[in-house]
């Protein structure tokens, strides 16, 4: 399964490159992050910052435990995330475009087991759509906060 979202935000993209990147206070940006706990800061990267994100996802709580496994500044990262026999990637990537910034999220996940692999051909549309929606109303929320600021 993979989705890819964008969102124009009128603002410079090292503002939105400092929002993105905060993530141990995204869940006063985010509405959909209910909790964020930070398990992992290196002092000089990025690379290894490792978090638990706490959303709501079809009515219950649900815990992820993600990590930054790629970064290049003021361009883009990549999150890494394994649970459910898949495992889950995102990049969040920021480009100028005319003084404003080109904010966008791609999201891929993929079945690492069998049990895996069959609920994805199940569910597969349903859980797009899902994540299609979330990755949009994250990126608004992200666009209101950084425009506010």
């Amino acid at each position: 399964m993979k989705t890819y979202v964008e969102q124009e935000i009128n603002s410079p993209i090292d503002k939105v490159w400092a929002a993105i990147t905060d993530i141990e206070h995204s869940d006063h940006m985010i509405s959909g992050i209910l909790k964020i706990e930070v398990v992992n800061k290196p002092e000089d990267s990025l690379v290894g910052f490792k978090w638990k994100e706490t959303r709501k996802i079809f009515g219950k709580e649900a815990m992820e435990t993600m990590w930054i496994t790629d970064c290049v500044p003021l361009d883009h990262y990549w999150t890494r995330a394994e649970n459910h026999g898949a495992i889950y990637k995102t990049k969040m990537a920021v480009k100028e475009q005319n003084g404003k910034t080109l904010l966008s999220m791609e999201f891929s996940g993929s079945a690492t087991t069998a049990f895996g692999r069959f609920m994805s051909k199940v569910m597969g549309f349903f859980m797009k759509n899902s994540m299609q929606k979330m990755c949009a109303a994250d990126l608004e929320d992200i666009k209101n906060f950084v425009e506010k600021t």
